[in-house]
Formats: structure tokens, C-alpha cells, sequence
């Protein structure tokens, strides 16, 4: 179904961390951005889609009145809002948003970090462009940091802070299917496994907590109503956002899973681990009977490789591209 295609060489290697990678698609000018985090670096490439021309770019972690920082940055993701695109950076110290193609940061958010030492590590983790105008970012205290973007320039505001999670927040996700009728618009995910779904406003409103199991969630998804979770276990959760049903357990990986995908005009998802396994899975939803199917379509195994990171070039999961720990490349397949 699928077949490996020439793989992008970055500068550095990625660093183990979940959702290591982001993908954007800029059709007009038939172009795909890509960034890896690679310690306290993100390597960014452009890579034209006939693969004939690649420019590189180095994003470092910010901290006020520092030259240059070491504080290591915890993840970079895309967010694509009806207005405009941007690149947003975590670290261990704050925020950094740029323009997409890295050239301007228009925004910085420093963490508030205690004044001695403490036992709790301070990070941000968990990126979603959410709505029209809303940038999410989650916190290692448990707060979800949402940031009002203006259509341009870079009077970004933070106008509200969510505090329903306890622990870590690992990621989150919006809604993907583009549909109007989806009530919840945003699932975060937290270190325990616990998820919260919100709708988006000018004030965010709690609409379902689903109790974790003491398993961390690294990676999720939302898709039609449905949250895609994927676990620590190697496990595959898909439950109706609003209500938290249970619709599907998946057995889907040896070792924990580091990243999931959603193509949403196919309903195809992307799923990689620590087993070096990356597979892809169909989604069916039945709305007659409310229920989801997953079928199992495909798998590649990237030998030797803690998968880190692995997302769709495109809507309809034509192609995906996936990292490894320590690898200094990102592998493409494409469908046959």
C-alpha cells in the first residue's frame, strides 16, 4: 500500500520525545515545512514537493537576557488558523511563536519558574491551533495556556488559563475533520492518561473529563466527535468526546506509543511506537448506529528505530513521513 521514498536528511538527529515531528503543506507554492526537535535546537526544512530543492533552517530555545540558551525545547508544532499560519516552539523556559517559515518570532510567553529549585520539572508540552483564532499550549503544572492570535502582527494576548488537569499535560489536539457540527472542539491529555474535552469560546468550557488509568497519554487525537488516545501500554482508545463512551481498544503496539495522525478527509490514522512499528489504520463511523470502526491497513517497520515521530504529509494520507531517535533523516512513504 505504501512505499519508501527518498528520505530528508536535517542537521541533527531527534531527540526521544513524543510527536516529534510536525508537517505543513503549503500548496501554492508546492512546498512542505518540517520540524524536528534535536536537544535545545529545531531543525526545520522546506522541501520542494518534486524533491529537487531542500533549504534548511536552525531555530534555537529563547530565555530573556540570555545569548544563547540551553534550555531544551519539549516540542515544535504547526498551527494553521484560517488567518494565518505559525510555528510554535516549547521549552523548559516558554513559548516561542513564529512566523511559519521560521524567519520572525512574533510572540514570546516566558513560565513562571520558582524562585529556588524544586522537585517539579518546569516545561510547556501540547500544541493546538484551536477554532478561529485560539493558539493552545498545555503546561507541566497542568494548566492549558490559551493565547488569542490576531489575524496579523504580533499582538498575540493570553486570555485564559484552564485548570481541570493535575499533572503534565502531554499533548492535544482540535477537532479535524473541519466539520461545524462537532460540539467539542479540543481534547487535551495529561501524564496520568486523563482526558479533558472542551468547547472553544471566548470562554473554553469544560464538556467531558475521561478518567485515565494511571498510564500516560502521549499522544491524541479528535476526529468527528471521536478521541483517538494513545497510551503508554501500546494501546489504542477511541471514545465519543462528548459523552466518553468506550467505542474501541486497540492492542495496536508492542511498547509505548510515541505519536499518532489523523488524515481527515479519509479517516486514516497513523500510529508509531517504541517497537520501530508504524502503522496505518482505517476509521469508519456508522452514525446510524453511533459506532467507530478501525480496520487495520498496513504497517512499515523502521528497523532498529525508537519511532518518535511520525505524522501525514496531507489530508487524505497519501504519503507520511517518520523520525527516530538519534536518526538524522525523516522517512517518507508514499502510496503505491
Amino acid at each position: 500500500m505504501y512505499h519508501k521514498e527518498k528520505s530528508i536528511q536535517i542537521k541533527n538527529s531527534a531527540s526521544a520525545l513524543y510527536n516529534n515531528l510536525g508537517v505543513l503543506r503549503i500548496a501554492p507554492r508546492r512546498l512542505t515545512y518540517f520540524t524536528v526537535v534535536h536537544a535545545n535546537v529545531v531543525n526545520m526544512v522546506s522541501a520542494s514537493w518534486d524533491g529537487l530543492n531542500y533549504s534548511h533552517r536552525q531555530l534555537q530555545s529563547k530565555e530573556p537576557n540570555v545569548a544563547t540558551s540551553t534550555s531544551l525545547i519539549m516540542q515544535a508544532a504547526f498551527c494553521a488558523l484560517p488567518s494565518r499560519d505559525l510555528l510554535v516552539v516549547t521549552s523548559q523556559k516558554g513559548i516561542q511563536m513564529y512566523e511559519s517559515d521560521g524567519s520572525i518570532m512574533v510572540y514570546w510567553h516566558a513560565l513562571d519558574t520558582p524562585e529556588t529549585p524544586t522537585e517539579q520539572a518546569v516545561f510547556a508540552r501540547g500544541i493546538s491551533a484551536v477554532w478561529e483564532n485560539y493558539i493552545c499550549v498545555g503546561v507541566s503544572s497542568g494548566a492549558i495556556l490559551v493565547f488569542d492570535v490576531p489575524s496579523k502582527g504580533s499582538n498575540i494576548t493570553l486570555s485564559e488559563v484552564l485548570e481541570e488537569h493535575k499533572e503534565s499535560i502531554t499533548d492535544m489536539a482540535s477537532e479535524c475533520s473541519g466539520s461545524q457540527e462537532c460540539i467539542a472542539n479540543l481534547v487535551t491529555a495529561d501524564d496520568e492518561g486523563n482526558l479533558c474535552v472542551w468547547k472553544s469560546g471566548e470562554e473554553f468550557q469544560l464538556l467531558n473529563k475521561i478518567p485515565g488509568f494511571d498510564m500516560s497519554c502521549s499522544s491524541v487525537k479528535l476526529w468527528k466527535g471521536t478521541v483517538v488516545a494513545g497510551y503508554g501500554t501500546g494501546q489504542i482508545r477511541l471514545y465519543e468526546a462528548v459523552t466518553g463512551i468506550l467505542h474501541a481498544e486497540v492492542n495496536a503496539h508492542a511498547r509505548w506509543i510515541y505519536s499518532l495522525d489523523i488524515a481527515p478527509f479519509s479517516g486514516l490514522l497513523l500510529s508509531a511506537a517504541e517497537d520501530s512499528l508504524v502503522r496505518v489504520w482505517h476509521l469508519t463511523m456508522t452514525p446510524e448506529t453511533n459506532s467507530v470502526e478501525v480496520a487495520h491497513l498496513h504497517n512499515e517497520c523502521v528497523t532498529d528505530t525508537q519511532i518518535c515521530g511520525a505524522k501525514f504529509c496531507d489530508g487524505d494520507g497519501y504519503a507520511f513521513a517518520v523520525t527516530g531517535y538519534d536518526l538524522s533523516e525523516i522517512i517518507r512513504y508514499v502510496q503505491s
